[in-house]
């Protein structure tokens, strides 16, 4: 298995465009907003040192306290929590109507609703819920937000296929990854809609990519250890098919394409985004790209060639992008890469 993580003359031949197999409905007609913003609620680290910028803010230490006897006031700042989870609120402004949307919940039944209390954040004003995909790291903050919420309804976007029972097989162990009830969720209060194929939230300004077409030569999706329980066996799952992606077009600038783990490849995400709406240029590019560990490490040239070629103004990768993917894609796009970090608020204005 090849260790180079540096995008090299074959890596970017690969990263070639490929005409993507059947039939689409092309372009989808994605109405421009004026504004964009996307609070980082969880993410699987937390920096209170690092610095924002007129485009990036930052949480730092101080937004909420809590008692601690062993200081001269009886109470101390906190931070933020992080995990190994992702959970973004999404704000979108078209004229003088806001409307926000929570994309994905963490990995914890409180950790998501626990930092959005100590940012602030009235979880009650959503009015909708994206699911990336069915994995438990983007679904698990579901039931703290249910308890958040109440008794009213609050329909929610998924992929068919986020009940699927998943597992990962290694010869050391078998994790059976914990899988999402539809009964528990209606229960819950949510108002579960599933769409397989793309479809327009927000009076057509928010996309919800539904399946992503695989167009790439090196995209190959997760190893054979990660199994789907399918026609009564255990099988390789490979595309994890209820991926799918979160996109908006900020007029003037482009695409803010936003995305859970990027199970479906960056760059396939990024394309199809592209090619659904017919907008070529793409602003920004957020959330996990699951280029972390020996089977996607030797993804990472390829990624940052076609990264590099679109030439984001911002890219803020988190979650499962791994540390050898962030150093690479901060050494090829020093102007646009911005850690991520619990806490985070990207605000993004139209030109």
């Amino acid at each position: 298995m090849c260790d180079s993580t540096h995008a090299s003359v074959p890596d970017a031949a690969r990263t070639a465009p490929r005409p993507a197999p059947g039939t689409a409905t092309d372009p989808i007609a994605l109405a421009p907003v004026d504004e964009i913003r996307i609070t980082v609620l969880m993410d699987n680290t937390y920096d209170a040192l690092l610095v924002g910028d007129s485009r990036t803010g930052r949480a730092g230490f101080g937004p909420a306290t809590v008692p601690a006897g062993q200081f001269v006031s009886g109470r101390t700042s906190v931070g933020l929590l992080a995990e190994h989870g992702f959970s973004a609120l999404v704000t979108v402004r078209r004229a003088e109507r806001d409307t926000t949307l929570l994309f994905d919940a963490g990995l914890s039944p409180d950790g998501m609703v626990d930092n959005a209390r100590r940012l602030g954040v009235d979880l009650t004003a959503l009015q909708g819920v994206v699911l990336s995909h069915g994995h438990f790291d983007h679904a698990g903050g579901l039931s703290g937000l249910a308890a958040e919420l109440g008794s009213g309804r609050m329909p929610m976007v998924v992929h068919p296929a986020v009940w699927t029972p998943r597992r990962v097989m290694t010869p050391q162990n078998v994790f059976e990854m914990p899988t999402l009830s539809k009964t528990a969720l209606d229960a819950e209060g949510f108002e579960v809609i599933e769409r397989r194929h793309p479809s327009l939230l927000v009076d057509g300004s928010v996309l919800i990519t539904g399946e992503v077409d695989r167009t790439t030569g090196f995209e190959h999706g997760m190893p054979v250890s990660h199994q789907a329980w399918r026609d009564e066996h255990w099988r390789h799952d490979p595309l994890v098919i209820d991926d799918q992606a979160l996109v908006v077009h900020l007029r003037g600038q482009g695409l803010v394409v936003l995305t859970g783990c990027g199970h479906a490849g960056a760059v396939n995400i990024v394309r199809h985004a592209r090619r659904l709406t017919g907008v070529a240029t793409v602003h920004a590019l957020l959330g996990g790209l699951h280029l972390s560990g020996p089977a996607f490490e030797p993804v990472i040239g390829p990624t940052v060639a076609a990264l590099t070629a679109l030439a984001p103004k911002l890219l803020a990768p988190g979650h499962c992008t791994g540390w050898r993917a962030q150093h690479t894609l901060a050494a090829a796009l020093p102007a646009a890469w911005v850690p991520s970090s619990s806490g985070t608020t990207h605000h993004l204005v139209a030109a």
